[in-house]
């Protein structure tokens, strides 16, 4: 009996503690349909080209007036920041968040430089998101649905795991206490920022 339960206990996976398990399951679902919206873009992105060598409309599914508009935003220089398709970026990043976080659910401890690795790829991750917020809302003047899609899921997966790295990393910060106790107002309010410069600038037209 008791070599039954020993083995039992040596198999399965300890329990995580409830704001990893809320973390893990957060890269899962988020990470999955951020990926999911990268995906589309990059398929958006080719039937564009391919309607433009071949002289048709460019009209993309994602299309619905002339400033909600996939197609008024992927052909743009900030759509390639670095030379290719942004969207290739986010396939790769969300994979690995998608992968790290089935890894969590199923019990797996990362070793601390996972974390460290991780915490690089989200500041990366909401730098350029914020950049491409500004550059959508300001400078381009439209909006692209997917590219929303994949702002709406950065957000907390930056603030959750900079939250779970603090208390990893510095337990006993005052940043670290203000994240971890107040982490869901910090992403509504967030989103109330970006929510109200769209709006500013946009209004009605959104549904124009």
């Amino acid at each position: 009996m008791s070599d039954t339960a020993t083995s039992s206990a040596d198999t399965e996976p300890d329990r995580l503690p409830e704001e990893s398990r809320a973390l893990a399951w957060f890269m899962v679902v988020g990470g999955a349909v951020a990926l999911l919206s990268a995906a589309i873009l990059i398929v958006e992105k080719v039937a564009f080209l391919e309607d433009k060598a071949a002289g048709r409309p460019t009209a993309l599914g994602c299309d619905f007036n002339a400033f909600v508009s996939c197609g008024g935003v992927i052909n743009t220089p900030e759509a390639s920041v670095f030379g290719f398709p942004n969207p290739l970026m986010g396939v790769v990043g969300w994979t690995v968040v998608l992968t790290l976080g089935v890894l969590l659910v199923a019990g797996v401890r990362f070793p601390r430089w996972i974390w460290a690795g991780l915490q690089l790829g989200v500041i990366f991750g909401i730098g350029l998101i914020t950049w491409l917020q500004f550059q959508s809302i300001y400078d381009i003047g439209k909006l692209c649905p997917w590219c929303m899609v994949v702002w709406t899921i950065m957000i907390p997966t930056f603030v959750l795991v900079t939250a779970r790295n603090l208390r990893a990393f510095a337990p006993g910060s005052a940043v670290t206490r203000f994240l971890s106790n107040w982490t869901a107002l910090v992403i509504v309010l967030w989103y109330v920022v970006v929510a109200s410069a769209i709006w500013f600038k946009f209004g009605d037209l959104l549904w124009a």
